[in-house]
């Protein structure tokens, strides 16, 4: 018999996760009954639509539209919103996904209503409690009632916080298998450029290239951070041309403090928001990543291309342990140390994590059917 699950999705970084778990969940002879919901915590439509599109996921049953707010006003909107829904669908079991305050909303809701709770990408730690997200992570992982990680040491730290084993299985990285299922459809890098404005003649007949992500709060909030980054990333352009699609909250702030002829005036394109093709496309062939993502730290891993985190750490430590990833935090000369040894090197060498190998969603699929009673021929490795 069919069963339903009702699976969560509130900002962009969900989607990549959340494509291949719906498509795992219909498939086979006995697919379960999927309800997505969105919460609307990131509201760009054109943004949206983007994704929704590249990725193949359908639209939405239901869209609580709640916007933009405080962390604590947001979680409690969605909350609010998300009862009377949850009510109404009676699924089998909630899915979250990641640690945005959409996942510790609903998953929340669910619980205090008696549904079961599934946590997709559990026991990722950065030991930062200064980051909503890792307050977001921990609570999620608590009230869970089946938790999947991404690697194997994320088990430790969830029988650390009092967890059981038993409700821990270990899946793999839902976000490649998105990745290796996109790649062949990745936007060639001068095609972003020309769809952008931007001619090729900003590379100056180079082939090598670097790309900047910045929105963590940490590092566009506090105006002394955000200008060292730029003048840093500004004098690595020198050498290295950068490409830095913009936030748009990173944009206002850089803006607002009066940053922007830091890098307008040196060979850095400033790119809208793009979307997950194109960012892919943009990734794959880049000599070096300089990002704060978590999510970007696991695709240069899987795509083995050179990471260096601007932040002083991380959640997803199997991406500096195993693969490409660097952590120099803000400071502009380990900043510079790390992009010079990967222009002499060429970088760390890394390898793929362990089942990063784009099958994690048909094994959470697998573990599903075992769980919630649904007959389904499967086999997990």
């Amino acid at each position: 018999m069919s069963k339903k699950i009702l699976c969560v999705v509130g900002a962009r970084p969900n989607l990549m996760k959340i494509a291949p778990v719906i498509k795992a969940l219909k498939a086979g002879p006995n697919p379960f009954d999927v309800c997505l919901l969105h919460t609307g915590q990131h509201y760009d439509s054109s943004m949206n639509d983007q994704f929704f599109a590249a990725l193949g996921i359908p639209k939405p049953n239901i869209n609580l539209d709640v916007g933009s707010a405080s962390h604590a006003v947001q979680t409690a909107e969605i909350m609010r919103r998300f009862e009377p829904v949850l009510e109404q669908e009676a699924p089998a079991a909630v899915l979250v996904v990641g640690d945005v305050n959409s996942t510790i909303a609903c998953a929340l809701v669910a619980t205090k209503m008696g549904v079961k709770v599934v946590h997709v990408e559990a026991g990722l730690r950065s030991y930062d409690r200064g980051m909503p997200e890792e307050v977001n992570r921990v609570l999620t992982d608590q009230i869970s009632d089946i938790l999947f990680t991404t690697e194997r040491k994320a088990m430790d730290n969830l029988l650390r916080e009092g967890i059981s084993a038993d409700r821990v299985h270990f899946v793999g990285n839902v976000m490649i298998d998105t990745l290796f299922s996109q790649l062949p459809h990745a936007t060639p890098m001068l095609e972003t450029l020309r769809q952008s404005g931007i001619s090729k003649t900003f590379l100056n007949g180079k082939t090598d290239y670097g790309i900047l992500t910045l929105h963590r709060p940490s590092n566009v909030d506090d105006v002394n951070v955000l200008r060292s980054l730029l003048i840093t990333v500004a004098d690595i352009s020198q050498t290295l041309p950068i490409i830095f699609p913009v936030h748009p909250r990173t944009r206002g702030r850089i803006e607002s403090y009066g940053l922007m002829e830091l890098i307008t005036s040196v060979n850095i394109a400033l790119l809208r928001p793009q979307g997950y093709l194109e960012m892919l496309g943009l990734i794959k062939d880049a000599r070096l990543v300089l990002t704060d993502s978590g999510g970007i730290q696991e695709e240069t891993t899987a795509l083995g291309v050179p990471c260096i985190t601007l932040r002083h750490n991380t959640e997803r430590p199997i991406t500096v342990t195993e693969g490409t990833n660097t952590i120099t935090g803000t400071d502009s000369q380990q900043i510079h140390a790390a992009v010079k040894y990967v222009l002499l090197t060429g970088g760390k060498a890394g390898k793929s994590p362990e089942f990063w190998d784009g099958e994690a969603a048909l094994r959470i699929a697998a573990v599903l059917h075992d769980w919630l009673g649904t007959t389904q021929q499967h086999h997990v490795a």
